[in-house]
């Protein structure tokens, strides 16, 4: 175990040298397998060193951040990184807003402004949302629909019933609390104003259909239970209205003043303006995403292929952000997604497969990686080590991975299927996402993930790793737990 703190805090130490020392890093977190740096000069780290650093797998430039991948025990390297660098746990919101607010605007910065704050809002709502789908597909895999072991009038169906609809029913409440984090505002007003949103007498005016107005603003009728984007628009503005009180509030008042009049000013701007026009944009997304899918014909299979083929590409760069909000946003208001899930299910088996595939390498220590990595992906649901221990230092195996994912995918594609669970998209946990229709749509969901994987082990197997690493393998420990 001393052996073990020893090796992460060398590679903590190897790392924070590598990346400027403490005086160039503004804040560090870290999330499943990465060290995630805000640095203040992002020239100084050289890529290809710190990649040849014992118990690195690679690195990444992405969002504003730059990113060393160190797989399942990132939790370990950080917490010695902190200590070694004595460094801030959790670096102030406002230091990162400040350093952001520095980046010269271009459309590069703000589309990764977007993404992060994006993300930022809704992934820390992942766990919650796959808790909800795996009710779900219970009361589909144990109801009439399926096995029928359970009727609909039992206590346990209805049970499970309500408590998978309220992980969904009650998003602009849970989403104005992460998005409150993500803007600097007070998370208990804007949750309150999510739950403004859905409040049952709004939705009693909304379900009439008569007219209604908000200090006389005709306010147009939606119903904002399972939204994303109206509670999100609304906490942003919501920011910058509560911080203009607090700013010109004495602060004996300030207690009773600043809530009040911030959300005097944020109904009409939220239920008149930024919510209707909020939902209209989230249902167009989602709409045009839906009926893509449900288009048919080799323009949709060829498409669900492509983004099987190109999904780790995205994780990459970062841009998969933009999907997985549209998933979530289409699995919040309809309850089902057939395109984007489809090819991200078929990618991530394929990681795994390709991991496989790659145990033709001759090197035993990266052949034992290779089973490491292969374990973290299909098991773990983690499937960063290999895309970067095998797929971008290899270069080969990403070949592999590809078609692995093309071919899954397409088969998708061709079948039509359905994903009516939102499930982790990493291991194979994932191919659940399939239950709740048919059981022919199980089968093919099934069947494609196992495509996606036989396919990618095969492609890595025949095009071959090669036999001399981008980086230095020579110093490369195993750093995953046994």
């Amino acid at each position: 175990m001393k052996n073990k703190t020893q090796q992460y805090k060398q590679v903590a130490t190897d790392v924070l040298s590598a990346v400027g020392g403490k005086t160039n890093i503004s804040s560090v977190t870290h999330c499943m397998t990465r060290l995630r740096f805000n640095l203040k000069d992002e020239s100084i780290p050289n890529d290809t060193e710190i990649q040849n650093i014992a118990g690195v797998i690679g690195v990444n430039r992405a969002g504003g951040q730059y990113q060393v991948i160190i797989g399942q025990t990132v939790n370990k390297v950080y917490d010695e990184l902190i200590a070694v660098g004595d460094l801030t746990r959790n670096a102030p919101i406002d230091e990162n807003l400040d350093g952001k607010l520095k980046e010269k605007l271009t459309f590069k910065t703000a589309g990764n402004l977007v993404l992060n704050k994006l993300a930022g809002c809704l992934t820390p709502l992942i766990p919650m949302l796959i808790a909800a789908s795996m009710f779900k597909m219970f009361t589909a895999v144990l109801g009439p629909s399926m096995l029928n072991i359970i009727g609909t009038k039992t206590s346990l169906y209805q049970l499970f019933t309500f408590v998978g609809d309220a992980g969904f029913y009650f998003f602009p409440v849970i989403l104005g609390y992460t998005a409150a984090k993500q803007f600097n505002t007070s998370r208990i007003i804007a949750m309150f104003l999510g739950a403004i949103l859905i409040d049952p007498n709004l939705i009693k005016i909304v379900t009439a259909g008569k007219s209604f107005d908000v200090f006389g603003i005709p306010m147009q009728l939606v119903n904002y239970s399972s939204t994303v984007i109206p509670i999100i628009l609304s906490v942003w503005i919501m920011s910058y209205v509560e911080r203009f009180f607090k700013r010109y509030t004495a602060s004996s008042i300030s207690t009773i003043v600043v809530p009040t009049l911030t959300i005097v000013v944020m109904l009409p701007i939220s239920l008149c303006v930024l919510g209707p026009a909020g939902n209209f944009v989230g249902n167009y997304i989602c709409e045009g995403i839906l009926a893509f899918g449900k288009l048919g014909g080799l323009p949709t299979i060829i498409a669900v292929g492509v983004v099987g083929a190109l999904w780790e590409i995205l994780v990459m760069t970062g841009m998969h952000l933009l999907m997985i909000t549209t998933m979530m946003m289409i699995f919040a208001q309809s309850g089902h997604e057939n395109f984007v899930t489809l090819g991200a299910v078929a990618a991530s088996m394929s990681v795994a497969g390709m991991c496989l595939g790659a145990l033709r390498i001759k090197d035993k220590n990266q052949r034992a990686l290779a089973w490491s990595y292969l374990v973290a992906s299909i098991i773990g649901g983690v499937t960063e080590p290999g895309l970067y221990g095998l797929a971008v230092r290899y270069k080969r195996p990403f070949v592999g991975m590809m078609i692995g994912g093309f071919c899954g995918g397409l088969y998708a594609g061709i079948t039509s299927i359905t994903a009516y669970v939102m499930v982790p998209v990493a291991n194979f946990l994932s191919l659940t996402a399939y239950v709740g229709g048919q059981t022919s749509n199980v089968i093919n969901g099934v069947m494609s993930g196992v495509i996606a994987f036989v396919a990618a082990a095969i492609a890595t197997y025949a095009i071959g790793v090669e036999s001399k690493s981008v980086q230095a393998t020579t110093k490369t420990f195993k750093l995953v737990e046994a």
